[in-house]
């Protein structure tokens, strides 16, 4: 009997039905699971984020080896991870999409490979790296192989880090070992409906009794409110998806290059609502976001970390199209102060920038480092010192705005001249100081408040006097910590001039391995 040999045709049909299967993925059913949980599949999710039919898959016949406890011929298409580059913007990205409907998009020696694939691919091309988690964790039927895989991400996720920007999204659950790689990375986009943690509520139960829900402990307000693990919260997929690429616009696709630059303005006029934007009142308080929203273009601030440590805001925006990093203090909230949570949030934003060759423009209104036992006990030396660490070491252009309060230390860790920033400007309602006039007062001046006929009138008349000579811009401007003061409606016309002369800035440091960050 004369064997059949398939003709060309008859092998693309073969091609054609082998990866219609494939995309299938789990199959029709566990899909349609997949969307009655109002969650997108991973080739849905890769269509939303990428520019259209710019996707290019790798590794789609990947298959794992594992014939352990049932797993000898068991199909999972594409081993439960979809991987290739796209562009967003027209620029490339390498990404890597987990599918939870091939066995819960648990992670295996081959998932992993290919996603470790993509980070390298993404690495030799200098292009950002996207990963969308939805898994059950390591598939245990492969045992040390899963583990390893793992460690193989984490190790790529360092290689990775300040070369490339890293991206991740969690769209599902997201569990054990599996969080360590999210944490790796630059930024943490979460939907309300997924969750991350490093032990779920049954294991927390069992070893210490605690009864909490998964929403609980890995939900994103715990993740975002509490922890501050998550950088951006999503109502979907789709939302998801949506602000990975906006985020994507403020960044360059790797340390080499400069981030994107829109079109700019042709002229700045003087914003003179920025006059009387700040209250007259020290004590009174305000949302420096209304600041922001008039010094960069468009009123578009991408806010990271909303509700975490609030006190303190940072973002991207542009200013004359160029991308700028925002740290601002936020009065609107505990007065603005610096704490461990601030300081962590801060330095963690602010060394980002830094890699990535984004400006940093700073706003100034701290009445200091928040006092107290609990502060202390939880390191508040150690943590605002990463602010300091991180301004000082900062090399891309450093432009800080003093608009109310700049009192003590935090003064200085809110990039002052003394940490190298480039230019300093200061508003006239400015009180750049030790502390407030009224403790300085009550520490020089006790003994002569204490001997005062009235010591009432005494105190309010020495700490006026102190205010006029010590709490404004211009004792510091004299000293030189503050190169000019301005009216408060040219502020954006000063940052975009000052931008455009620092934009070809150049810094030498001393040859090292690296800094030793107070962690």
């Amino acid at each position: 009997m004369q064997e059949h040999i398939k003709s060309i045709e008859e092998k693309i049909e073969e091609l054609n039905q082998k990866r219609e299967r494939i995309q299938l993925g789990g199959g029709q059913e566990r899909i349609d699971k997949q969307h009655a949980g109002g969650s997108l599949t991973a080739r849905e999710r890769i269509t939303a984020l990428v520019d259209q039919d710019s996707f290019l898959e790798s590794g789609l016949f990947a298959e794992h080896r594992c014939t352990n406890f049932g797993m000898q011929g068991k199909p999972m298409p594409a081993d439960g991870v979809v991987t290739g580059a796209g562009s967003v913007d027209g620029r490339l990205v390498h990404l890597a999409c987990q599918d939870f409907t091939v066995g819960g998009g648990s992670a295996g020696e081959v998932h992993c490979r290919k996603i470790v694939q993509m980070m390298q691919a993404s690495l030799k091309t200098g292009s950002p790296f996207i990963v969308v988690n939805d898994s059950g964790g390591a598939r245990i039927q492969e045992g040390i192989e899963s583990l390893s895989g793992y460690g193989q991400v984490f190790y790529n996720n360092v290689m990775l880090s300040g070369v490339v920007p890293q991206i991740s999204l969690i769209c599902g659950p997201c569990a054990g070992g599996a969080a360590y790689s999210p944490a790796l990375t630059d930024f943490i986009i979460q939907t309300r409906s997924a969750c991350m943690f490093i032990t779920g509520p049954s294991v927390i139960k069992a070893v210490t009794g605690e009864e909490v829900t998964a929403e609980q402990i890995g939900g994103p307000a715990a993740q975002m409110n509490i922890s501050g693990v998550v950088h951006f919260v999503a109502e979907d997929d789709r939302d998801a998806m949506a602000i990975c690429r906006r985020l994507l616009s403020f960044l360059p696709s790797n340390n080499l290059e400069d981030p994107p630059q829109w079109e700019a303005e042709e002229v700045i006029l003087p914003d003179k609502y920025l006059n009387s934007i700040i209250p007259v009142d020290s004590r009174q308080s305000y949302d420096v976001r209304d600041v922001v929203s008039r010094l960069v273009d468009r009123a578009d601030f991408m806010e990271v970390q909303e509700h975490f440590a609030r006190n303190i805001v940072i973002g991207f925006a542009r200013i004359q199209g160029r991308s700028v990093g925002i740290v601002a203090n936020q009065p609107a909230v505990m007065a603005g102060v610096l704490d461990i949570d601030a300081s962590d949030k801060a330095a963690r934003f602010i060394r980002f920038c830094n890699a990535f060759n984004i400006p940093l423009v700073t706003l100034v209104d701290v009445p200091g480092f928040l006092p107290g036992v609990e502060q202390e006990y939880g390191g508040i030396i150690r943590h605002g010192a990463k602010m300091l660490f991180a301004y000082s070491a900062a090399t891309v252009p450093k432009i800080t705005v003093v608009m109310r309060k700049a009192y003590g230390g935090a003064y200085l860790a809110m990039c002052s001249k003394d940490l190298d920033a480039d230019r300093v400007i200061s508003w006239p309602t400015a009180e750049i100081a030790v502390m407030g006039a009224e403790g300085a007062v009550d520490v020089i001046f006790r003994n002569e408040i204490r001997k005062s006929d009235d010591p009432k009138a005494k105190r309010q008349e020495l700490i006026a006097e102190y205010k006029e000579s010590f709490s404004t811009p211009y004792a510091a401007a004299s000293a030189m910590k503050v190169d000019d003061v301005i009216e408060p409606a040219e502020t954006r016309r000063y940052l975009a001039m000052s931008l455009d002369i620092l934009h070809s800035k150049r810094e030498f440091r001393p040859q090292k391995k690296h800094g030793l960050i107070p962690l």
